[in-house]
């Protein structure tokens, strides 16, 4: 028994041995740094509580001062070490992706559609208790505008996805 206990104690203090092993972080208004002398020279003040992980963003895209071949947009480049993709393949996926989009952007224009109708420019027809609950009434028509505007903003999306796409190209 008390060597069990002494296992689970060991244990539990090599688990906490990396939280001990960490450095301080110090917060510099939305910098961080593990520098005591920038640290105070700065004024920041100490991050307590959990790990901090800082992933250093891109300064968006940049373009190629020679692009190759005839379109004039950049290409995105895969990361390094991912697997390469032969030309058909992707045309393949490419294709695919643009059938599923196209579908979906069908079924939500067709949603959108049926939500006009039955929003009717504002003026729904009133169901059961509403006419007696005018509150209920505003309520689900301010509900329905919203489902407008998202399925609205799903269809930008959806479109601005399929525009991303590399266009068809014959077979």
């Amino acid at each position: 028994m008390k060597t069990a206990s002494l296992i689970f104690l060991a244990g539990s203090l090599l688990a906490a041995l990396p939280a001990f092993s960490q450095e301080r972080v110090w917060r510099c208004g939305n910098e961080y740094t593990n520098n005591a002398t920038i640290a105070q020279q700065k004024g920041c003040k100490v991050m307590e509580g959990g790990n901090v992980t800082v992933v250093q963003g891109g300064g968006g895209t940049t373009k190629s001062s020679g692009s190759s071949g005839g379109s004039g947009s950049s290409a995105a480049r895969a990361p390094a070490g991912s697997p390469r993709v032969e030309g058909v393949d992707q045309r393949a996926r490419d294709g695919e992706a643009r059938s599923v989009l196209e579908s979906e952007l069908k079924k939500a224009e067709a949603r959108q559609a049926e939500l006009q109708k039955e929003y009717n420019n504002g003026e729904p027809e009133k169901q059961g208790s509403e006419g007696r609950n005018y509150q209920k009434y505003l309520d689900r028509v301010a509900e329905m505008k919203a489902e407008l505007a998202r399925n609205e903003s799903d269809i930008a999306g959806i479109r601005r996805e399929i525009g991303r796409l590399p266009n068809k190209q014959p077979q």
